[in-house]
């Protein structure tokens, strides 16, 4: 498989016949404003990859953690003083532009959305396992939203949370990119959902078909008032002993991710101690590294086109504005997704 350095190079060594592109590159970790806008060489599809034109990225907490290299325990596999891949992005919908060896499953001009490398530019890399075909029924920029944070969500629920019907299911950050999908994937399967974020928030909860809605500035969703059969936490800071009270006796737990652990291990340890409880306990507490494949993006753009999932979008920015949706992803302010699009919407 090609990799990173020779399918991406900069503007200081691309020969000016090689074809072009713009994107958004950095080359040292910190914050928002180590990212530029520059025009590098377009990539080259390895064995089983594709080339996609690039209509919308979303964004999410992945990519500020790979953009700042927190926690440092990222830095082991993404790369130690440096990112390995100079152009963030995971997220991508568009349209297939060109077909490596071995690529059976898309053909140039398909609508796809997926994971793929270094998605904040024009045109993009990703492997013919980690796409689908792109929901009918929404437009590409959209469609950007939908992988990373709708297949976590996707996982969350049916996979880990094994939400059924008529089971009290509680998601916490219901506002933010995993929860506005997991409120919507759980009510989608017959659940009674609440939904908690802040006040300012809660009619976007309510919207997304959750049957409750509750400010946790105002309410402690956790108090034990009320048990439920599944929690699904996407906020990642809340102490497990709290969110074991609000479960029933036999009930679930599924972390998504971590925030607030500090530096050298973000959320991780608190994940760790999760798992290691639950051997102690008749409940069951659980987190997972959510899988890049096929099958759940299909599962997820059934359920956009039969109706029950519509990506939440908080706004829509241009590529060389990649800095400013990541500051307003990292102000909390976000409801729901923020996508960066690269004009070409016409598909």
């Amino acid at each position: 498989m090609t990799s990173t350095a020779s399918a991406i190079r900069t503007e200081s060594t691309t020969p000016e016949e090689e074809p072009t592109m713009q994107a958004i590159v950095q080359n040292r970790y910190g914050s928002a404003d180590v990212l530029e806008a520059r025009r590098i060489e377009q990539p080259i599809p390895g064995d089983g990859e594709v080339i996609v034109r690039v209509a919308g990225a979303g964004v999410d907490r992945g990519v500020w953690h790979l953009m700042t290299g927190l926690p440092y325990v990222t830095r082991v596999a993404f790369g130690l003083r440096r990112p390995r891949n100079p152009v963030p992005g995971m997220d991508l919908a568009g349209t297939v532009d060109r077909v490596g060896d071995g690529v059976t499953r898309f053909a140039e001009g398909d609508r796809v959305f997926g994971i793929g490398h270094g998605t904040f530019a024009e045109y993009a890399r990703a492997s013919q396992h980690k796409l689908a075909a792109a929901p009918r029924n929404l437009a590409l920029p959209a469609a950007g939203a939908l992988a990373v944070s709708g297949s976590t969500a996707l996982q969350a629920v049916e996979d880990h949370g094994r939400v059924g019907p008529d089971q009290m299911v509680l998601v916490l950050g219901a506002a933010g990119g995993v929860g506005s999908y997991a409120v919507q994937i759980a009510v989608a399967l017959g659940a009674d959902v609440t939904g908690v974020a802040s006040g300012d928030k809660l009619d976007v909860v309510r919207s997304l078909g959750a049957h409750h809605a509750i400010d946790y500035r105002n309410s402690d969703p956790l108090d034990g008032a009320t048990r439920y059969d599944v929690i699904i936490d996407t906020g990642g800071n809340r102490k497990i002993r709290d969110l074991r009270r609000a479960l029933t006796t036999t009930g679930t737990l599924v972390i998504v991710g971590g925030e607030n652990g500090g530096r050298w291990l973000g959320g991780v340890d608190r994940q760790l101690r999760a798992k290691l409880a639950t051997a102690f306990t008749r409940q069951r507490l659980t987190t997972f590294v959510a899988a890049e494949d096929a099958s759940h993006l299909e599962r997820l753009a059934d359920l956009v086109e039969t109706g029950h999932v519509t990506p939440l979008i908080d706004r829509r920015l241009p590529l060389p504005h990649a800095g400013d949706a990541i500051r307003h992803l990292e102000s909390g302010r976000a409801r729901g997704k923020v996508v960066i699009e690269t004009g070409d919407a016409s598909h």
